[in-house]
């Protein structure tokens, strides 16, 4: 089997996993953050920082034993607009809120009956096209020149190294210090020790971001066919996904693409194995036109910010690129404005 083929492959089981653990239990950004400021509830947002913490610890570990160059990924390119990244993070948070949900959340819930994830889907994808090549990319790109940043240290363990530590010790410590905050504040809530569920699906999806970059980093290298250095993404690849399933003829399948059919696959079948599937739908026209808003800001913002709640907030996250930090912090705020303060969106009547 090519190297190549082995990717394909690698993605389409870890989607496989995320739709099914995503599906048992409800692993999303924008809802753990809702059950935490709203709701009172920091189970899921500990799950999600768990997520992050496994994450970082265990894609920096891959790194430091050469066995994937981080440096090849977008996210420790040594060029970045950095207010753009935040403008797009805040974009795809408020968008978040609009859609009740991000792109991997609707492929999950449209893998169990939602036909409102359906909506979500298709505008998202749409809009990122249109962000990547389409009537909106000129805009992005003016915007990117204008304010494009070039730096050798983008990222943290090379900031640190910059200070003067070794460069071995500096991804040691960034990643250990970053890691074990995120993890004692899951675990420092009892709620969360005593939910078995919660702690398995923010390991395993911590362990599923090290794994794509394992898979595409490691199994797919191959110098005379490479394959892009990544891991779990859902912005560009819903756009891609909906560009094949059109014209698949003459086009060839990769990493991005198959995880956003395995994410819905293990999504279906999980939900007709536990009788978890039935259909849904909007319940008027001003919910389809939230819905479709929201996944319209997603689509662009999460194209500007090179990722979404889980292309930047674990994987781009786990390289400790400052440019990830931006995206993520963008992404925080625009979702925070969603659900609190004078922009918050009200509950449909």
């Amino acid at each position: 089997m090519s190297s190549a083929n082995i990717v394909i492959l690698a993605g389409l089981v870890i989607g496989l996993v995320y739709g099914a653990v995503g599906l048992l239990s409800g692993f999303c950004m924008m809802s753990s953050l809702r059950g935490w400021w709203a709701e009172g509830d920091g189970r899921l947002v500990r799950s999600f920082a768990l997520a992050m913490g496994v994450a970082v610890a265990a894609t920096q570990l891959l790194a430091a034993d050469g066995l994937v160059d981080l440096g090849k990924s977008i996210y420790l390119q040594p060029s970045f607009s950095a207010p753009l990244m935040f403008l797009g993070g805040l974009l795809f948070g408020y968008g978040m809120v609009l859609s009740n949900g991000c792109g991997s959340r609707a492929l999950v819930l449209l893998g169990r009956g939602n036909l409102r994830s359906f909506v979500v889907v298709i505008v998202l994808g749409i809009t990122a096209e249109m962000t990547l090549k389409g009537l909106i990319a000129p805009a992005r790109i003016a915007m990117a020149g204008a304010s494009q940043t070039t730096t050798a240290d983008n990222s943290l363990p090379a900031l640190l190294a910059g200070l003067g530590l070794g460069a071995a010790a500096a991804r040691t410590f960034a990643a250990a210090v970053v890691s074990a905050v995120l993890v004692i504040f899951a675990f420092m809530h009892a709620p969360f020790r005593k939910s078995p569920g919660q702690v398995a699906a923010g390991a395993t999806i911590g362990l599923l971001i090290a794994a794509g970059w394992y898979a595409t980093g490691y199994l797919g290298a191959d110098d005379f066919n490479p394959v892009p250095v990544t891991s779990l993404t859902f912005v560009a690849p819903i756009a891609d996904a909906l560009q094949y399933v059109m014209l698949s003829t003459g086009s060839t399948l990769n990493f991005g693409i198959v995880t956003v059919f395995g994410v819905f696959a293990g999504s279906l079948v999980t939900a007709l194995l536990t009788g978890r599937f039935h259909w849904e739908g909007y319940q008027s026209p001003r919910h389809m036109l939230r819905s479709a808003g929201g996944a319209a800001l997603m689509g662009a913002g999460g194209v500007c910010a090179l990722g979404c709640s889980i292309g930047q907030g674990l994987t781009g996250f786990s390289t400790l690129a400052l440019a990830s930090f931006v995206a993520v912090a963008g992404i925080l705020l625009g979702t925070a404005a969603g659900l609190r303060g004078a922009l918050r969106v009200q509950p449909l009547g």
